[in-house]
């Protein structure tokens, strides 16, 4: 039998991500279709190349070996891929965009289908977007963080706020108590309230991200003053994932507030905290300063500036 591009590059990412939501995220495709790939290429391989345990998947001495042998060829295909990639449609123009899948999700999603020109989308770390946008692989990154190249420029253009949300049937009488108890100016007195109100908050139900719980980490030390030390009951794929779990129903989560603002106006989130200290993430727009892309890249600004509001 042969072997399949697409398992390898299926085995690849599940390698280099660590489980199989992490690479079906990635590769913009399902769980089980993910599983398939992985288990054909383990028949026509003949090795069983990952131990599939609770929370990782563990590569086996084989899995290595052919991680090893195809890791660069691959990456090379991988970019080839995007730089060189050719339009069904004779004189459109392509242009690649890195950015979190929510970002996509909550904003181009809906206007893809109108653009005059081709779209790759790519989801990842922003520090590898931020190295593909060097590199070439990319055109345009929507990104909290900046890089220090002399050859890219990031523009400022929206904020998210981060903020305690939580579901419609969730009752916050309890939690609206606590929060006016801590409108005291006695340091001391403001502390031991914030301690009734760590403990509540850690005995409700809360839902975070598989990957990634920095906004929880981060808002949590700013307006608590202490690290989080309890672990979420629900973990889920990503951010889309808890505003589907929230709405209508009970629980808390710390998201930014753009991911969930329809929600929030039609009352299945409600939006109950934005700390006494805020937390906010400035968005950028990164781009090499060089691009023949100018004007597909000034329409996806545009979009992202009417969908999340300008600075």
């Amino acid at each position: 039998m042969n072997l399949n591009m697409e398992w390898l590059r299926t085995f690849k990412t599940i390698y280099e991500k660590g489980t199989l939501t992490a690479a079906a995220q990635a590769l913009y495709i399902s769980q089980p279709g993910v599983s398939l790939h992985l288990n054909s290429l383990e028949v026509a391989t003949g090795y069983k190349l990952f131990d599939r345990s609770a929370k990782k998947m563990v590569p086996t001495e084989r899995a290595k070996v052919l991680y090893n042998f195809i890791q660069e060829p691959m990456g090379r295909l991988e970019m080839a891929e995007q730089v060189f990639h050719r339009s069904s449609r004779e004189g459109r123009s392509t242009i690649s965009i890195g950015m979190c899948f929510e970002t996509f999700q909550f904003t181009l999603e809906r206007y893809i289908s109108t653009l005059p020109f081709n779209v790759i989308v790519k989801f990842g770390l922003y520090q590898e977007m931020i190295h593909d946008l060097d590199k070439g692989v990319l055109d345009l990154i929507v990104t909290p963080e900046k890089g220090e190249q002399t050859n890219l420029e990031f523009k400022p253009f929206s904020r998210e706020k981060i903020l305690l949300v939580c579901g419609e049937r969730t009752n916050i009488k309890p939690l609206k108590t606590l929060l006016k108890e801590m409108e005291v100016k006695d340091e001391k007195v403001k502390a031991a309230k914030t301690g009734a109100l760590e403990s509540w908050l850690k005995q409700q139900i809360w839902y975070s991200t598989a990957a990634d719980m920095d906004h929880l980490k981060r808002f949590w030390k700013m307006n608590l003053r202490q690290n989080i030390d309890f672990k979420p009951n629900y973990i889920v794929p990503n951010i889309s994932s808890i505003v589907r779990c929230l709405s209508g129903n009970e629980g808390f989560a710390i998201i930014p507030d753009f991911l969930c603002r329809d929600e929030i106006k039609s009352g299945l989130v409600k939006a109950v905290w934005a700390g006494d200290i805020k937390v906010e993430n400035t968005l950028y727009f990164g781009s090499r300063k060089k691009t023949i892309y100018s004007k597909e890249i000034k329409m996806v600004e545009d979009i992202f500036r009417k969908e999340m509001g300008a600075l």
